[in-house]
């Protein structure tokens, strides 16, 4: 009976450490270029290798956006790649002002990223185990 209780305990703590809750949060961007439409209508694609966290709302004619949204993210993993993908909306296209990817590793982390096409990306992240 100990012996199959401690190998029950023992997977139980395995799927545990194999996944954790990840929270992106903090997001913001500075310095955003200017397009032949003028000013960046902002918004901010999140993933977890190829899983789709959501978007932000779309920050219209500012160079400074911000967003409140927050994802949260129970399936992730140490060493996962978290990627945010920074789009400016036009009327007839949506164009991606650049890329930002991360590799996950556990604690609370601040960066600034710097786009393709000019501008920083804010962002934080937590990752528990």
């Amino acid at each position: 009976m100990a012996s199959s209780l401690s190998v029950s305990f023992l997977v139980l703590c395995a799927l545990n450490l194999a996944q954790a809750q990840l929270r992106v949060f903090d997001l913001r961007a500075s310095d955003l270029p200017y397009d032949i439409f003028g000013i960046t209508d902002a918004y901010v694609k999140v993933y977890v290798g190829t899983a789709s966290l959501g978007k932000t709302a779309t920050r219209a004619n500012t160079i400074h956006p911000w967003w409140d949204e927050e994802f949260t993210y129970f399936h992730a993993q140490e060493n996962d790649i978290l990627r945010l993908d920074v789009h400016d909306a036009d009327l007839l296209f949506h164009d991606v002002v650049g890329s930002c990817e991360r590799q996950l590793k556990p604690g609370t982390y601040h960066y600034d990223c710097f786009l393709e096409e000019g501008g920083t990306l804010h962002y934080s992240y937590t990752l528990d185990q």
